[in-house]
């Protein structure tokens, strides 16, 4: 059973967001370490107890491999038994059309930067029988008003495919897409979704369906309101 005992999981962007809020709920049972773009000073007071963090800015892919790789080893690991890469970013295209430097800076944080770390961590995953999580969104499917976005979770759907048939035997993989949920992340895309956000789920009940997708290793899984109507939030595996 995945849960019967401590677990060594790393999460990208577990500083705020659902990656915090994940954070806060496994943090009883398991050893996390955590990173994001803030300094040490800035998330002080911000992360559960005993949660390690490094920092790691995914708008530069390939120093941000380095740096969890480098922060898995400094934290004492030999291994990884979970990888959660939650990382990300978006904006929304000003009269439908992305910015080059948005649609730069999207494919870079979600897509190029997960690639990139997920074939740094592989031997630390391979090591432990462990599991990839990536992070997408039911934005995958398309979004009229992040297109950039979109196109950079339907990456990441392909790529969990792709790695979890090569790495099959070695490392789970799997792909989990989440509904809207009540973070800033919005505000920070430059997006009002009005009235709308009353419908958006909780970060605490979100976090709890992505535990218990992480622990049953299935892939893809969304995790939207018909999930939580269906008790996702307080049935299923526990990780």
């Amino acid at each position: 059973m995945i849960g019967a005992k401590p677990r060594r999981i790393l999460i990208t962007g577990g500083n705020s967001g659902l990656g915090l809020a994940l954070a806060q709920k496994l943090a009883r049972r398991h050893s996390l370490l955590l990173s994001g773009r803030k300094s040490q000073t800035e998330v002080a007071g911000i992360l559960p107890p005993g949660a390690g963090y490094v920092v790691a800015d995914h708008g530069d892919p390939e120093m941000s491999a380095r740096a969890l790789v480098r922060g898995v080893r400094d934290f004492g690991w030999d291994g990884l038994d979970n990888a959660v890469l939650n990382a990300g970013t978006g904006f929304v295209a000003v009269g439908g059309v992305d910015s080059t430097d948005a649609i730069r800076r999207t494919l870079d944080v979600n897509l190029l930067a997960v690639m990139l770390q997920a074939q740094a961590l592989y031997p630390l995953l391979r090591k432990s029988s462990g599991t990839l999580s990536l992070i997408g969104s039911v934005a995958h499917k398309g979004s009229a008003s992040i297109p950039a976005y979109a196109a950079s979770k339907a990456g990441l759907h392909g790529l969990a495919r792709a790695l979890r048939s090569e790495w099959s035997g070695d490392v789970s993989v799997q792909v989990l897409h989440p509904g809207p949920a009540k973070t800033d992340m919005h505000d920070k895309a430059g997006y009002d979704p009005g009235r709308m956000r009353a419908l958006f789920l909780a970060p605490d009940d979100v976090a709890a369906m992505m535990a218990s997708a992480i622990a049953a290793r299935r892939s893809p899984v969304t995790l939207s309101w018909v999930k939580y109507l269906n008790g996702g939030a307080y049935t299923g595996r526990r990780l």
